[in-house]
């Protein structure tokens, strides 16, 4: 290879190969208290990594703690709040020796049509499931970069490989997140921070008992994957080194929809909705 006084070739030392081994890494998992962001914690736990959970309810995380079977660490707040996320990666450094993952699996929804539901609204969507998570890795950068065979993990949705309607805010988020994704992806392999991409279908999780505004639509009813084999799906693909994964029939079967036949999900979609205005289902209140 040319080398010129401003080029500096890759380090080999800082591209990994092979499986990442999980035991001893210290992750910080956001959204712990249910869901996948919970079950994603105890299957690190389990496999011998060290987490630090994270999430607003602190006497569920405590719950978490009790139940995991082996140590694990827990800081309650909100990742929305910018001194709260430089505390937590604080108390990653002070706790755990240092930070070697983060899985940003906290998120929340918003169920309307997008002329129907406010500005703030549309922020606060936009705000915990991609300001949030994205702003959370910048901080945790520095640290990942020193730490051992590092990876991010964000996890995504389906909605953001094609959206649905009545979900505007929350389809613009994971979108924008598979993007910054796919961004850092690129920008990070030199310095050996790995990144997945997990864009998760129907999961069993409190996300319609929390929506923001609204109520599930009525044509979203369908059998939901439990969230201890999205955990275990996760834990594997970081092993593995993957870039992106789909978990679930369902999930894989919509990303080939949205794939090869997009505009059949927007006739369904269409379809839908056009019931749900006649008063054959339920429209979902903005």
């Amino acid at each position: 290879m040319l080398r010129t006084p401003n080029h500096t070739p890759p380090r080999s030392d800082l591209m990994p190969f092979g499986r990442r081994r999980l035991a001893g890494k210290r992750f910080i998992v956001t959204g712990a208290s249910s869901g996948v962001g919970r079950a994603v914690a105890v299957e690190l736990a389990r496999r011998g990594a060290r987490v630090l959970a994270t999430a607003r309810r602190a006497e569920r995380l405590q719950d978490l703690a009790r139940s995991v079977g082996v140590p694990l660490v827990h800081v309650a707040g909100d990742i929305c709040d910018p001194a709260f996320r430089a505390r937590l990666i604080a108390a990653a450094v002070t706790r755990l020796g240092g930070l070697d993952g983060v899985v940003a699996a906290a998120g929340g929804g918003a169920i309307g049509r997008f002329q129907d539901l406010s500005p703030d609204t549309f922020a606060r969507i936009m705000d915990l499931d991609f300001t949030a998570p994205a702003e959370l890795i910048r901080a945790a950068l520095p640290e990942l970069v020193r730490g051992d065979d590092s990876v991010i993990v964000f996890v995504g949705s389906i909605l953001g490989l094609h959206p649905l309607p009545l979900h505007g805010e929350y389809c613009a988020a994971k979108a924008a997140l598979k993007s910054l994704a796919g961004t850092l992806r690129t920008e990070l392999a030199t310095d050996g921070v790995g990144v997945l991409l997990v864009d998760l279908g129907p999961t069993q999780s409190e996300f319609w008992d929390a929506l923001v505004v609204g109520d599930r639509p009525p044509w979203s009813r369908g059998r939901r994957m439990p969230a201890e084999q999205a955990a275990r799906a996760i834990a594997a693909a970081i092993e593995r080194r993957r870039a992106e994964i789909v978990p679930g029939w369902q999930a894989r079967g919509y990303a080939l929809a949205a794939r090869f036949m997009p505009r059949l999900i927007d006739r369904m979609a269409a379809r839908h909705l056009s019931a749900a205005a006649r008063g054959d289902a339920p429209a979902p209140r903005p």
